[in-house]
């Protein structure tokens, strides 16, 4: 969207506690146990849909390393050039490994064995389909299903409207459902666009001083596409 988009206020940092687990409340709990020390398992690859929450979740347990005064990152492995890291590092989480080149497999690889046999890190990683779906080195996918794997499961309708009430009652309005369906059915159904979208609703209807209402919002579609 627009400017409009822009101005508002930056949505909040990702962290465990402000995930909403839906049928994903095992591996919800599985972070917190990694977190808290509870858990032998150092290797886990989440993978799932674009905007079920894979970024989220990977982010949220590399800032809450850091938050503990421990050595953490994360990472996009699109975009991140170099996948080697410092040996003394707690937790690496890198997202988006199905789009790497043969000689970024080739650091994953050299990478999950160095945490394996040298240190005492935790790895996480993601990706969009289940390990042996990808179309990697047979020696790396191998190596990700010896770990924990959990499909990361998408939020149902009635969660994410949950999740948009609760979050604009956050903010100080009230969304009427009708609102909440309307923008299921005719935008991005991810739950970051949806919340920036509700962002931008609030914004517009206090700048306009009108009630939340469908006419509204399809005047804001219309004037931020």
């Amino acid at each position: 969207m627009q400017q409009l988009l822009l101005d508002i206020h930056p949505p909040p940092l990702p962290t465990l506690a402000n995930f909403l687990p839906g049928r994903n409340r095992e591996l919800l709990q599985l972070l917190t146990n990694i977190l808290c020390g509870q858990e032998k398992e150092r290797f886990v690859y989440v993978w799932g849909g674009a905007g079920c929450g894979k970024s989220h979740l990977l982010q949220a347990v590399a800032a809450a390393y850091i938050q503990k005064n421990a050595k953490a990152v994360y990472c996009s492995a699109r975009n991140h050039g170099d996948l080697s890291f410092d040996s003394a590092m707690d937790c690496v989480a890198i997202d988006d490994i199905d789009g790497l080149q043969a000689d970024r497999q080739i650091d994953l690889f050299n990478l999950y064995n160095q945490v394996r046999d040298e240190t005492g890190a935790v790895l996480l990683l993601s990706g969009t389909t289940a390990p042996m779906r990808l179309a990697l080195r047979q020696d790396l996918v191998t190596r990700l299903g010896w770990g924990l794997v959990y499909e990361l499961h998408e939020l149902t309708e009635a969660e994410k409207i949950q999740a948009m009430q609760t979050y604009s009652a956050e903010y100080g309005f009230a969304l009427p459902q009708e609102i909440c369906l309307y923008l299921l059915r005719h935008g991005r159904r991810d739950l970051p666009s949806l919340m920036m979208t509700l962002d931008a609703l609030g914004r517009y209807s206090l700048q306009h001083r009108r009630p939340i209402t469908i006419p509204l919002l399809r005047e804001l579609l219309q004037v931020s596409s």
